[in-house]
């Protein structure tokens, strides 16, 4: 019996053994796979991120009275600024002031200046514009 089992495990092992060609074939379309798994791949990368941006601003949509405050502001100073050539002899000095922002429009040497002081954060902006021609 030990004969027996003896021969046969030594034919099974001398049996020839076949095996096919190994072939990488790629899935991603970046890598020469199909360009129409792509979006697949995508959508399923997409639902499986649960990373948030720590940068990204998150801003809630303003109500109708913020817009409405929002837009009579800037069409404000929009005014302040446009009126400021106006006069026949040059610029013409303004301000404006909100309840966050004091704006002063004034004649800085024949050159526009804007300044703009953030009462919140106290920050103070300046902008120069040189080179207007306002009597066309």
């Amino acid at each position: 019996m030990k004969m027996l089992t003896t021969a046969t495990l030594f034919s099974a092992l001398s049996l020839p053994a076949f095996a096919g060609e190994l072939v990488y074939q790629p899935i991603n379309p970046s890598f020469g796979g199909d360009p129409f798994v792509g979006s697949y791949l995508l959508g399923k990368a997409q639902s499986q991120d649960t990373n948030t941006d720590p940068d990204a601003r998150r801003s809630e949509p303003l109500s109708p009275t913020a817009r409405l405050i929002q837009s009579l502001e800037s069409r404000l100073i929009s005014e302040l600024i446009n009126d400021v050539g106006n006069k026949d002899n040059g610029i013409d000095e303004g301000s404006f002031d909100s309840g966050d922002f004091s704006v002063v429009v004034s004649d800085d040497g024949g050159q526009l200046s804007v300044q703009v002081l953030d009462k919140l954060t106290g920050d103070f902006t300046t902008i120069s514009v040189g080179g207007l021609d306002f009597n066309p």
